[in-house]
């Protein structure tokens, strides 16, 4: 009885399953009179006869091949299991899952800029996400020639042509070399459309792209680090305090005994101290001193022509010495309150 089982039963099942498999063939056996069919969660089973499908299946279960898959064949429909016979097909198993693959460039894409005669070079990273979308194309150009089919050759194929799309996409319509974080998404997309046509041809849609970093060499970057701290400054005289502080805290971490750390508490010093006399200058020091040699000739004319007031005092001056206004023979200015006598 053991004999005759294992003759007329197998079972018809994705065997070597793994994550990252994006298909599998199931193939040179023969399928028997009471054999199954398993289809699990996340996976479709393609019943494939000399190359062409036969039917697909999408619903996850357990199957009996000669009474629930047969009749749905298209021209094994009919097919009857002999007594010593059986059916000769092959089953291509799918995985149905949206796949997420991390993506770098192999090399610096050197993008041509007039500032540097060489080009720019930077290095890009990201994910990229894509699943099966068109099985007949899938079999026809892949699945043919190959019995398994895993995520690594798809991140190979996308990696291949990435370069070349990164290098047409950020220099399209003058994107800014020096600032394409800001323009990651419209990169992004552009190049998502063409992988999409690229991948399209193997039967895969790309569903996804993003760049998550713009890498540039260390010296550009320091480049733009210093542009980028100067902006939000906004000021140079600020920007080269904020640069002297920064050496000031380099000195006191190091001891104190940093040579670019001294000279530069001397020039914070003579650079607040010049700030300062000019503020005070601006803020009021400046005008009283003019307002003072203004007032000035006033104070002689007061005292050269003292009068006598109502008060019959005659050192009262005919004008404050203080803000020149006319005292009218008053003691105190009634504009200043300036004592006049």
């Amino acid at each position: 009885m053991g004999l005759f089982s294992n003759q007329f039963l197998n079972v018809v099942e994705w065997e070597e399953w793994r994550e990252d498999m994006i298909f599998w063939k199931w193939k040179n056996k023969e399928i028997k009179k009471g054999s199954k069919l398993i289809i699990r969660p996340g996976q479709d089973a393609i019943f494939l006869n000399n190359g062409k499908i036969e039917g697909i299946f999408q619903d996850d279960g357990e199957y009996d091949i000669e009474t629930q898959i047969i009749p749905f064949l298209s021209t094994l429909k009919g097919f009857k299991f002999g007594f010593n016979s059986g059916m000769r097909a092959e089953v291509l198993f799918v995985n149905t899952k949206e796949f997420t693959i991390k993506w770098g460039t192999k090399g610096p894409v050197m993008l041509p800029t007039p500032a540097l005669p060489g080009g720019l070079p930077i290095r890009a990273n990201g994910t990229a996400n894509f699943k099966i979308s068109d099985y007949v194309t899938l079999i026809d150009k892949v699945a043919g020639v190959k019995d398994t089919y895993s995520v690594d050759d798809v991140k190979l194929r996308i990696t291949t042509v990435l370069d070349q799309l990164l290098m047409k996409w950020i220099s399209k319509e003058g994107k800014d070399m020096f600032n394409l974080q800001a323009n990651a998404f419209d990169i992004s997309e552009g190049i998502k459309s063409d992988l999409d046509m690229q991948t399209s041809k193997d039967g895969i849609s790309i569903t996804g792209f993003s760049i998550m970093n713009f890498n540039y060499p260390e010296e550009v970057q320091q480049m733009i680090t210093k542009n980028a701290a100067q902006a939000m400054v906004g000021d140079v005289n600020r920007y080269q305090t904020l640069t002297m502080t920064d050496a000031m805290a380099d000195g006191k971490l190091s001891g104190g005994n940093s040579t670019m750390g001294n000279m530069a508490e001397m020039m914070m010093g003579m650079t607040m101290a010049n700030q300062m006399m000019n503020n005070m200058n601006m803020n009021g020091q400046q005008p009283q001193q003019n307002m003072g040699m203004q007032q000035q000739p006033q104070q002689n004319v007061g005292m050269q022509q003292p009068q006598q007031g109502a008060g019959g005092d005659a050192n009262i001056p005919k004008f404050c010495p203080n803000c020149g206004s006319p005292t009218n023979g008053a003691k105190f200015c009634a504009n200043c309150g300036n004592k006049l006598a």
